[in-house]
């Protein structure tokens, strides 16, 4: 989900995902918090433009004969070390595989995050804080491997499908995408095989 920011980076060696359960049991409303960077961020609710977008792309990747599209899952991203790097939550994505033995073991042991290595490719659409979308959430998904990360950007009304994901050193934040395709919202977007085009129309009425 598009996430936006609740507090500063947390500085404690908490584990991040003991955090975003103590998160989730202290909201009156329901949450999934996600983790980037060192910091805990909530979903803002988001509109009817956003989730009817969303959907509508991962429609287009069915039609395409991509039966592996999801939304709603949570995937962990880890440091080298087996860290916890980051917890994030697409609006969309394509995954490699239907989850094995391991994948729902892991999912178990990691209290309802499966291995973000399952992800072919992951799309997010912008909410109310487009920074997350575009700045940590664009990092983690290049430091953790992700080959194609598609961006709905609702603030600057463009479509971006970023590819080859590179690993700066061993910090995941400078992490980044060495090739992007971007076309005005309501165009189409073309993605790199084995994919489809993906028509953007459905943003045409943006809203926040």
């Amino acid at each position: 989900m598009s996430a936006e920011p609740i507090m500063e980076p947390v500085m404690t060696q908490q584990d991040p995902i003991d955090l975003l359960i103590a998160i989730e049991k202290a909201s009156t409303t329901p949450i999934r918090p996600e983790y980037v960077e060192g910091m805990a961020i909530v979903p803002p609710a988001p509109n009817d433009n956003h989730n009817h977008g969303a959907f509508e792309l991962s429609f287009q990747f069915r039609v395409a004969g991509h039966h592996l599209v999801g939304m709603g899952n949570g995937y962990r991203a880890a440091h080298k070390d087996g860290t916890t790097m980051a917890l994030l939550i697409p609006d969309f994505y394509v995954r490699r595989r239907k989850p094995s033995e391991l994948d729902e073991s892991y999912l178990k042991a990691h209290r309802g995050w499966y291995p973000i290595d399952m992800i072919a490719l992951v799309g997010e659409v912008t909410s109310t804080n487009h920074e997350t979308d575009t700045g940590p959430k664009l990092r983690a998904y290049a430091a953790a491997g992700v080959p194609v990360y598609v961006l709905i950007d609702r603030n600057t009304k463009t479509a971006h499908c970023y590819t080859d994901p590179v690993l700066s050193g061993e910090d995941p934040t400078k992490a980044y995408y060495d090739s992007e395709v971007r076309t005005a919202l309501g165009g189409q977007l073309r993605l790199p095989d084995p994919y489809p085009t993906l028509d953007t129309a459905a943003f045409l009425e943006t809203a926040e």
